[in-house]
């Protein structure tokens, strides 16, 4: 309670609704794809979370502006989509079944503009473009009131280890039994998890 929560990718608002209902935090959940941002926001109303979390329908990334969202499928829950380019969560081009418009912006000018406070804690799951999101975030990860960063990591491409960089960079730790448990050792996925930074 009193702590400020950005769910950056927070498709359906698992991590969302769980910090507002559980805990008592505010949360700042950002989901640009339409299908989900519209169950999103049904799941924050059916828990009566609407004093506490605010949804946008945006992307978070390392630049301000209008670009296009290329999903990997249409349905709600749904996951995998691209921000700016079809890529897939490894990074790699692929096709689009659906490509609908999205306005992105950073972290630091969001935070910098007023429009959200310095958040104490942050997720970030958006399928293969963290570094982008973390990139757009460097004035805030200097900031001491945030204490822990979520990053699903893709530790099969480079730019992912130079988030671990980049967090260690700037005060952060992880523990790597937490970061080897988390992590997928099969399947499509593999290689790919939850990496908690904390300082």
């Amino acid at each position: 309670s009193g702590d400020v929560l950005l769910d950056i990718g927070a498709n359906v608002g698992m991590y969302s609704i769980f910090a507002a209902k559980v805990c008592g935090t505010t949360v700042h959940a950002f989901e640009p794809e339409s299908q989900n941002y519209a169950v999103l926001n049904q799941n924050i109303m059916l828990n009566e979370v609407d004093k506490t979390v605010s949804a946008y329908c945006a992307a978070l990334s390392d630049r301000v502006g209008f670009d296009r969202l290329y999903l990997s499928e249409f349905v709600a829950g749904g996951s995998c989509h691209s921000w700016g380019a079809p890529l897939d969560f490894h990074n790699r081009p692929r096709g689009s079944p659906f490509v609908q418009g999205c306005f992105s912006t950073t972290i630091d000018a969001a935070v910098a503009s007023g429009a959200l406070p310095v958040p104490t804690h942050i997720k970030i799951d958006v399928d293969g473009l963290e570094h982008a999101v973390l990139a757009g975030a460097r004035g805030i990860l200097g900031n001491a009131a945030l204490r822990s960063v979520l990053v699903e990591l893709n530790t099969n491409l480079d730019e992912h280890w130079g988030i671990v960089d980049l967090m260690l960079d700037h005060g952060f730790d992880y523990s790597r039994d937490q970061a080897e448990r988390a992590q997928c050792h099969e399947g499509p996925f593999k290689g790919v998890g939850n990496y908690v930074f904390r300082r």
